[in-house]
Parts: C-alpha cells; sequence; structure tokens
C-alpha cells in the first residue's frame, strides 16, 4: 500500500546576521521553500523582543567574515527561543562549526540549494525534538531522584525502598510517577527538618523496614 506523503510545514523562519545583498535571496529561498521569512534589523530591533512576537520555529543565522559578531547571536538565539539554530556558511570551516555547535547550532548550510536546505531544516528540528526530549528526561530524573532523597531521609528507609513509595503511591492514585514525585519535592519545603522533629515509628508506612542506621556515642 503506498504511504501518502505528508504535507509540507509551513514554518516561521528568522534570518540573522545576513548581508544586506543577500538577504533577498536568502528571504527567497526560504519562502520558495513554503515557510515565512522573518527578517528584522538587529541593529535597531531587540533579539529578545523579535522572538517573543515573532516565536520563529527556526533560525538560520550566517556565519561570515564576522565571525564574532554571528556566536554571540547564536548565544542570543539559543537563550531565548526555543528553536533550532542553523548555520548558513559560503564554505565549511570545521573550527568556526565546531564553535557554533557548541553554543547550540544543530545543522549548516553551505550552498544556495533549496532542496539542500529543506533537509538542514528538517534535521535540525530533529535534532532538537531530540534534545528536548533528552533534557526533559534528565529534568524528570533529577526531580525523581529528589524525592527519593527526601523519603529516605524523613522515613530513614534505602533508596530502593523510596522509589517502591513513589511507585506503590503513583498506582495507588493512578497519578504519573513524574507529579508525584514533584509534589513530594515541592511539598519537602513546607514540612520541618529532621533538627525539628524527630520520626517515631508510626510515621513510616506500615510495612516498611527502616535502613539501619548506627548507633550514636
Amino acid at each position: 500500500m503506498a504511504v501518502a506523503e505528508r504535507e509540507p510545514e509551513h514554518l516561521r523562519v528568522l534570518i540573522a546576521n545576513q548581508p544586506r545583498d543577500p538577504l533577498a535571496l536568502v528571504r527567497r529561498l526560504v519562502e520558495t521553500l513554503g515557510h515565512h521569512a522573518i527578517t528584522p534589523s538587529f541593529e535597531r530591533d531587540d533579539i529578545a523582543a523579535v522572538i517573543a512576537e515573532t516565536r520563529p520555529d527556526v533560525a538560520l543565522v550566517t556565519i561570515g567574515d564576522d565571525t564574532r559578531h554571528a556566536l554571540v547571536l547564536i548565544d542570543q538565539i539559543v537563550l531565548e527561543a526555543a528553536c533550532p539554530v542553523i548555520a548558513l556558511v559560503d564554505a565549511p570551516d570545521h573550527k568556526h562549526l565546531r564553535e557554533a555547535a557548541k553554543r547550540g547550532v544543530f545543522a549548516y548550510v553551505a550552498d544556495r540549494d533549496g532542496d539542500n536546505w529543506q533537509s538542514a531544516i528538517d534535521i535540525g528540528l530533529r535534532r532538537f525534538s531530540d534534545f528536548r526530549r533528552l533534557e526533559a528526561a534528565f529534568a524528570r530524573r533529577a526531580v525523581i531522584e529528589r524525592a527519593k532523597g527526601i523519603l529516605m531521609e524523613r522515613h530513614a528507609v534505602d533508596e530502593a525502598i523510596a522509589f517502591g513509595l513513589l511507585r506503590k503511591h503513583s498506582r495507588t492514585t493512578n497519578r504519573r510517577l513524574i507529579d508525584i514525585a514533584g509534589a513530594v519535592a515541592d511539598g519537602h519545603a513546607l514540612l520541618p527538618g529532621p533538627h525539628e522533629t524527630q520520626a517515631g515509628p508510626e510515621q513510616v508506612p506500615p510495612g516498611v523496614p527502616r535502613r539501619a542506621v548506627s548507633a550514636r556515642g
């Protein structure tokens, strides 16, 4: 059975650091691909305000003679925009591309072929999506680790038991594990610290063994 081709997305494309003469060509290429070109004047327009108003899906930044300015601009766009940055270069310079990649560039284009531009945009969007998923996974893991640490401290149990408490409560309440962990982490600030109260046996959930605690002298 034939698979239907996916309709092309119409993206908002921010064009930055482009010299005036080639700007018309870049804009025409972007619009030929079916996208909307955003071409602010960065000498006059504040980058944060432009991004907040236009909400670009992808940004194209030219890395030309003024490499330092391009890298600073990439830093600003990455900081302000939740979108991938793609570098436009006349010829690949691996040193400059490495510096650009460190700042958040996900792909680059080194010619004026529209098909290659669309491929670079697709690659940039896919890599950016993978990056955001990985970033979210690390954030979720950090919250769960914090919640486990709180339960270990409050109930004097080991890591495995603390995770079991989170998972059991998640199943019992039919809520996501990350939501339960977030509630534990957020509520911890409202609870008294260990020096203010001493947990007694009645404070540990039934059936949960206590962690061995060394005797104090």
